[in-house]
């Protein structure tokens, strides 16, 4: 494909490009870090799994493709961090740009999933298992990657599209 996968903010359309269901890979990009997390082909639960560091992109991609090619990953869920009023700002076209490029590497469906609250559930919930400050700060990204991955398949396998 050469403009890449599709890329779309609908769950209906993202489910369509995925009939079969698969593993999907949920990703936060930030700014110095990706924060990943997997689920079940089924579509049932998300793990948090590595916050990788970020770099240049021809070393981000091959930190993703080993894990896409690993775990046999089926579809992308990438956070897109919009204002608390819906608006996008630099943080959001960012993350645009980044499910562009992946779209182009690694030619898998794309869902962009509404992140605004995935942080501080994140955060809320690590306070809660009584996390020091500095392993939240280390796990910050691969926790909110799951609660990102984990609202978006409770809408795919619930079958509210």
């Amino acid at each position: 494909m050469g403009g890449g996968a599709l890329i779309t903010e609908a769950a209906l359309d993202f489910a369509e490009a995925l009939p079969d269901g698969g593993v999907l890979l949920g990703l936060d990009p930030g700014t110095k870090t990706i924060g990943t997390a997997i689920c079940d082909a089924g579509w049932r639960f998300a793990t948090n799994g590595k916050t990788l560091g970020r770099g240049k992109w021809t070393r981000d991609k091959g930190l993703l493709s080993e894990v896409i090619q690993s775990r046999r990953v089926q579809g992308l869920v990438i956070g897109l961090p919009r204002n608390m009023d819906g608006s996008e700002g630099p943080r959001a076209q960012a993350a645009r740009a980044f499910a562009r490029n992946c779209s182009e590497a690694f030619d898998l469906p794309i869902l962009l999933w509404d992140e605004r609250w995935s942080t501080q559930s994140a955060e809320a919930a690590m306070i809660g298992q009584d996390m020091s400050r500095a392993k939240r700060a280390e796990a910050i990204d691969s926790h909110a990657a799951a609660i990102i991955l984990q609202g978006a398949i409770d809408r795919l396998a619930g079958g509210i599209l």
